[in-house]
């Protein structure tokens, strides 16, 4: 019997049954404040600082570090707002495709005297070097490049990256939000390079929604944007969301330890949808760069990307058009165009990115769902054109 399939993990992906396992008792008997001082409090401050490890674990980092906010979009803004208000105003680069959670409060930062610089990127989604080595000669005070692009699932060198603006002496910070769980991450030897943040979320790999982090290098001074008790060594101010923190560490040591067999499985069902999706007449976005096993975004020339993706929904197979968090926007992928994508083009972009739990025969029932509903909808065209 067919059951629906879910292929946008990259908006979110399904909590992980053993990480609500470890959760229940912190939603239930284990309900202290960990700024208590009795027994109920020291539960929470132990299972606190156990998350705290296990995150920086995965990420080759000291828990020292490792900052917990309420996701991605929080720990971004830290930064982006938090370096900025210690700093005098500059210019602060950021690349051209970076989430809405990296560019906006980069936009915001014009109000307070600050230069915004977008750095360009190439037909792949790839940093453009040229432009990049022109943004470094502008002095920037800020630079934030993402590790792993949400839309495409292109991945920049950002060692690289950060070893060549080393010579500007801006605090470099990466969104690695998509590529915690997917790739591995070492905070050390990205430091070394010169990378001083990078921000992580742990909805996008079996965790609960509500919990994110900002991995810091203690040198970098930052003002908080939540001031209050003094939570989180001043820079996040607030009662800490002790069960989402506990299946946040949960699914960081669940997903790096699987993750090498995990970006197997992923590749090999991108490389058949793609074979399907290329036989099919589909242009496939950045299919050139090094990618995230489990994204592929493309689309068909005079198929509108929102009516394919309801078709699909529809069909039972739940794709996206776009990123989720720009879903209601209705222009076209600013990824795409900065890609230099044709408008008519970028507006039918569909984002399969598949899970653990996907298999070869969903991809299979899914292109020829695909195939069917493309001939459908090139059929009304032709009916009213």
């Amino acid at each position: 019997m067919f059951a629906p399939a879910y292929f946008d993990h990259n908006a979110t992906t399904p909590l992980d049954p053993r990480v609500l396992e470890g959760m229940l008792p912190y939603l239930r008997e284990q309900y202290g404040n960990a700024s208590s001082r009795h027994e109920y409090g020291r539960a929470a401050r132990r299972a606190i600082d156990e998350a705290r490890q296990r995150v920086a674990y995965a990420v080759g980092a000291h828990p020292t570090e490792v900052v917990f906010t309420s996701g991605g979009s929080e720990a971004n803004n830290l930064f982006i707002k938090g370096a900025a208000a210690c700093l005098a105003p500059g210019t602060v680069a950021i690349s051209a495709i970076e989430h809405p959670c990296v560019r906006e409060p980069a936009k915001q930062l014009r109000r307070s005297g600050w230069t915004l610089r977008e750095i360009a990127v190439d037909e792949n989604c790839r940093v453009a070097g040229a432009d990049f080595l022109a943004a470094l000669g502008e002095n920037p005070s800020l630079i934030s490049v993402m590790l792993a692009n949400n839309e495409t699932g292109a991945v920049q060198d950002v060692a690289a990256l950060a070893a060549q603006a080393g010579s500007a002496r801006a605090w470099f910070h990466t969104d690695a939000v998509q590529a915690f769980g997917k790739r591995r991450l070492d905070f050390r030897a990205l430091n070394g390079a010169g990378v001083h943040a990078l921000t992580l979320s742990a909805h996008k790999l079996g965790g609960p929604k509500g919990a994110g982090a900002l991995v810091l290098d203690k040198r970098v001074e930052l003002q908080p944007l939540i001031a209050g008790g003094g939570h989180e060594r001043g820079l996040r101010s607030g009662t800490e969301n002790v069960a989402a923190i506990v299946g946040f560490g949960l699914a960081a040591e669940l997903a790096t330890a699987q993750l090498d067999a995990r970006a197997r499985q992923l590749e090999a069902l991108r490389t058949e949808l793609e074979a399907g999706l290329a036989a099919q007449g589909a242009s496939i976005f950045g299919g050139a760069a090094e990618r995230l096993a489990n994204t592929s975004y493309f689309a068909f020339a005079g198929i509108d990307g929102e009516t394919l993706v309801g078709k699909l929904d529809r069909a039972g197979f739940a794709v996206a058009a776009g990123a989720a968090c720009s879903s209601a926007n209705p222009e076209p992928s600013q990824v795409l165009l900065a890609m230099g994508i044709q408008s008519s083009l970028a507006r039918g972009a569909v984002r399969v990115s598949f899970g653990i739990e996907n298999n070869a025969v969903q991809v299979r029932d899914f292109l020829a769902a695909l195939n069917t509903t493309i001939l459908q909808l090139k059929g009304l065209t032709a009916l009213t054109s």
